[in-house]
């Protein structure tokens, strides 16, 4: 496909307002549905729970959406990924419990992100792919602020509503997938066999891993995401403790404050990273978790806002370059719908993984500031030592 000129153009403006409304629908639905559990008086530690019921379709699913988004034109494939989100929701207002209300939901977020990232390799060149990822990036961190802060305002006090606005959202998402250009696809395959696209996949996990960036960004951005994942649940559980307030609200705008940071970060990378001074975003991600380590300390609201804003601006600048590493190197080896499912499996194998040591730890009753400063140090550890082994390889060379 020829890239366009442009950075802004029609094609990126329907796929920027898609992307917007469903992340707005994704985060506002999982405050409802926390606040499903809690009227329900579900054990504390199925609130977590959540995340693995949403995760475990990206670990599943792996092999076969990465085909599917670069088999058919992507913005097809996200009218698809939407649609299966408001049935989603749709089930949660209908009374399915929420745990498997919410996986459905997850089975089309599966679907639905390497086509959302794999587009804009098709849509943008090279040179511009950190400045678009900056884009989405920017209008996704609103959108996940603006989900959180009215999914938590509404799950307190009008929570059907909350449940029929998110299905609406989706259905208004939906709509303007419709908008975005039909694109050839990227790269078709010959079968659905599922035997066939397995064996494809591991193939491709071998081809892309053996890329030493792309394997570097993968498992980053896995460490990444999983103690993001983690940290949003975590300030369900500290909140109560740390400020002593009880509601959805407080959490759910404390997250929003996460979503500030990583917007202006994102902008930051734009300005300052490009793809061969990616290095420069390592210092931000080995800062994470020290910050983490700071933030489980904190014992007002206007303090506990400031330490996330600095996670978050540290986790945008280090973030938002590593994924157009990897799509940048996917789209020239396997396909960038392959290298983000790839990426997905990675990223929420390492959630699945770090939520489900956060929900041990709920069960055995582990207080909630010790636990995040456990997050912090591993995150820290974990990121620092990759850091160190990239940059002395480097040296070497």
């Amino acid at each position: 496909m020829k890239h366009t000129d442009s950075l802004i153009s029609r094609g990126m403006i329907a796929v920027m307002i898609a992307q917007f409304i469903s992340a707005l629908a994704d985060n506002a639905l999982l405050f409802a549905a926390i606040a499903l559990l809690k009227a329900d008086m579900a054990p504390s530690w199925q609130i977590p729970l959540l995340q693995e019921f949403f995760v475990i379709a990206y670990i599943i699913l792996a092999p076969f959406v990465g085909p599917f988004a670069d088999s058919l034109p992507k913005g097809r494939v996200m009218l698809i990924a939407n649609t299966m989100k408001f049935l989603g929701a749709a089930s949660m207002l209908a009374g399915l419990h929420p745990l498997l209300a919410y996986g459905m939901v997850g089975l089309g977020a599966a679907a639905y992100s390497p086509a959302k990232y794999g587009i804009l390799a098709e849509m943008v060149s090279s040179d511009k792919l950190v400045k678009a990822n900056s884009l989405m990036e920017g209008s996704t961190i609103i959108a996940i602020l603006l989900g959180a802060v009215l999914g938590g305002l509404l799950a307190d006090n009008w929570l059907d509503a909350a449940l029929y606005i998110v299905a609406g959202c989706y259905l208004l998402a939906a709509a303007a997938n419709l908008l975005i250009p039909r694109l050839a696809p990227s790269h078709p395959v010959e079968t659905f066999v599922p035997m066939v696209l397995i064996k494809d996949f591991l193939q491709a996990t071998r081809k892309l891993m053996s890329n030493s960036d792309a394997r570097f960004s993968i498992i980053c951005s896995s460490i990444f995401w999983g103690a993001g994942s983690t940290l949003r649940f975590l300030l369900v559980a500290w909140v109560p403790i740390a400020l002593n307030i009880t509601d959805l609200s407080t959490p759910a705008n404390l997250s929003g404050a996460v979503a500030i940071g990583v917007a202006i970060g994102a902008i930051a990378a734009a300005r300052y990273v490009t793809l061969h001074t990616i290095n420069l975003a390592l210092p931000a991600g080995v800062l994470i978790g020290l910050l983490i380590v700071g933030f489980a300390f904190s014992s007002n609201l206007y303090m506990a806002a400031i330490w996330l804003i600095l996670i978050g601006c540290c986790g945008g600048f280090y973030v938002v370059p590593l994924n157009a590493l990897l799509q940048e190197r996917g789209h020239h080896s396997v396909g960038a719908g392959h290298a983000i499912a790839i990426q997905n499996l990675f990223e929420n194998f390492c959630m699945l993984i770090m939520m489900g040591f956060y929900i041990l730890l709920s069960r055995q009753q582990m207080p909630v500031v010790p636990a995040t400063v456990a997050i912090g140090l591993l995150v820290f550890l974990s990121i620092g030592l990759l850091a160190w082994l990239r940059l002395r390889s480097v040296r070497i060379i």
